[in-house]
């Protein structure tokens, strides 16, 4: 039995409808080219990168694979973000800064690789996939205007967007993209929701899929607790083309995982995560430090999206452990210490068993 809809796989040219997450810090050029090599869909986050750091990881993994790699961006608007509560964030991060001895908050809280008072996607972003023209291009946090999406589609390059409810997948789809990626709560790292939402704001995979399929036409990319070939079987039986798994890939040997993080995850449990805006100004799925889950469970004001890494960041560096922030999802028990080539032909082998074993069911 192959797969049952290759709507997504045949619209991106791969063979297996399996996405590998654009986690930016942790999709390095050699996972990304590993992953598309293996027949899936490699991909790279280029948010808080240098225009030099872009170039140069789109060129590593061109040398490394002549395949489609995926590449994201976010796509935050600046007037959806909200002007932020500067007093109020630094009164919330005071006591922690004043326990690990740095004195008092800064005052002035410029923003951390992306401006606070600009659009995640711009002009340079624009150029920058007109000049390269992948195969394949996605969003996080909502869509770029509409004429750069116009100017996007009419080079050729496939388009997807994050969705976490119908009414941002209809947004999705009216804007021209190609493909929507449903991601459920479950999902590690930033909520791709088009405006910010309270961390406990977000709909399961298990609920949001078949919904989207159901009100849009486009190939839908399950997102969000999946790790293995069982949750690919599911996402295919609610309704899904396709499935995004980042998780999944953050201990293979090609992925750019930090030390503490792959100890993390060769721990983790299902229970393990918790969902705040304290680290950057956006719900944020993480394994939080005893010190940064005080802090977040402290409710504190947050400044906008990114400026709220400004505050967190001088506690995340002096605060060691206790105050780390992983980013991975509630099905990172399920990830596998294997080369990537080895992970994609294992996913798709098992999820391709089970569809196998439904069908006969």
């Amino acid at each position: 039995m192959g797969w049952p809809d290759r709507r997504f796989a045949d619209l991106v040219g791969v063979e297996h409808p399996i996405v590998q997450a654009p986690m930016t810090h942790s999709c390095s050029p050699a996972l990304a080219a590993a992953v598309s090599d293996a027949g899936a869909l490699g991909s790279m986050g280029m948010a808080f990168k240098s225009a030099e750091r872009r170039a140069g990881d789109i060129a590593a993994a061109a040398r490394l694979t002549n395949r489609a790699v995926n590449l994201n961006f976010f796509a935050n608007r600046a007037a959806v973000e909200g002007p932020g509560r500067p007093d109020a964030a630094r009164a919330a991060a005071a006591p922690a800064y004043a326990a690990l001895g740095l004195g008092a908050p800064p005052e002035a809280l410029p923003a951390e690789g992306l401006a606070a008072t600009g659009d995640g996607f711009g002009a340079a972003e624009l150029a920058l996939l007109l000049a390269v023209r992948p195969r394949v291009a996605s969003f996080h946090f909502g869509l770029p205007d509409r004429d750069a999406v116009a100017a996007l589609k009419a080079a050729g390059i496939r388009l997807g967007a994050t969705a976490t409810t119908t009414a941002e997948a209809r947004a999705v789809e009216e804007a021209g993209c190609d493909f929507v990626v449903a991601q459920g709560f479950e999902a590690g790292g930033h909520r791709g929701a088009h405006a910010p939402t309270a961390a406990d704001g977000g709909v399961g995979t298990l609920a949001l899929v078949p919904q989207i399929a159901d009100a849009v036409t486009l190939p839908v990319v399950a997102a969000g607790g999946i790790a293995d070939g069982r949750g690919i079987a599911a996402a295919f039986a609610l309704g899904a083309a396709g499935v995004q798994l980042g998780t999944a890939f953050l201990r293979c040997p090609e992925a750019a995982t930090d030390a503490p993080r792959r100890a993390r995850l060769a721990a983790a449990t299902d229970s393990d995560t918790i969902v705040t805006a304290a680290v950057s100004g956006r719900s944020n799925r993480i394994a939080a430090g005893p010190g940064l889950r005080a802090l977040a469970a402290g409710a504190p004001a947050c400044l906008p999206f990114p400026t709220q890494y400004a505050l967190s960041g001088p506690l995340r560096a002096a605060g060691g452990a206790d105050y780390a922030a992983h980013q991975y999802g509630q099905a990172a028990a399920l990830a596998r210490e294997l080369p990537a080539r080895e992970l994609v032909a294992a996913l798709a082998a098992e999820a391709l068993d089970r569809l196998a074993w439904l069908g006969r069911a």
